[in-house]
């Protein structure tokens, strides 16, 4: 139990938080972060919840450091320049690439935890992984990484 929750609910919660995060991310780069209001609420769901994944990531129990913990560490340190670059400076000036780095990466570091959860724990992605030794799961990490670069750029040349 964690906080009185079951642990297969709060397993379910901490993924349902996590997939909002992923989605609400994509729509908040693509439509950008002040738009109009409702740009201004998608963005405000993306990072409140990319927050709160990452920080229950670190609720479930553990006996070793696993690659969700640094990958929900980063995230936390990629939040604090963001949050500061969107709701402190406004995006003003070379704020607004501090936001879209840190957002960018805050969102790539979801979505990569969660390929590397669905290959350990969905049974056909898993057998897959280990009949290749490792290939698919690499493969697909490098594909994730190009789109994400793809991403920022085009976050980035956004006009102001």
């Amino acid at each position: 139990m964690i906080f009185g929750i079951p642990l297969a609910a709060f397993t379910t919660l901490h993924v349902a938080i996590s997939l909002l995060a992923i989605v609400s991310g994509f729509v908040a780069l693509l439509v950008g972060p002040l738009g109009s209001k409702k740009a201004a609420a998608i963005t405000a769901l993306f990072l409140a919840s990319t927050f709160i994944a990452s920080v229950t990531g670190f609720m479930f129990p553990f006996t070793r450091l696993a690659p969700g913990h640094v990958t929900g560490a980063l995230t936390l340190v990629a939040l604090v320049p963001t949050l500061l670059a969107l709701y402190r400076h406004r995006l003003a000036g070379r704020w607004r690439r501090v936001y879209v780095v840190g957002a960018a990466a805050a969102l790539y570091l979801n979505v990569f935890l969660a390929v590397l959860q669905a290959f350990g724990k969905m049974t056909v992605l898993h057998k897959l992984a280990q009949a290749h030794a490792a290939p698919p799961l690499l493969a697909t990490q490098i594909v994730v990484l190009v789109l994400f670069v793809a991403l920022f750029l085009l976050a980035g040349k956004r006009p102001h």
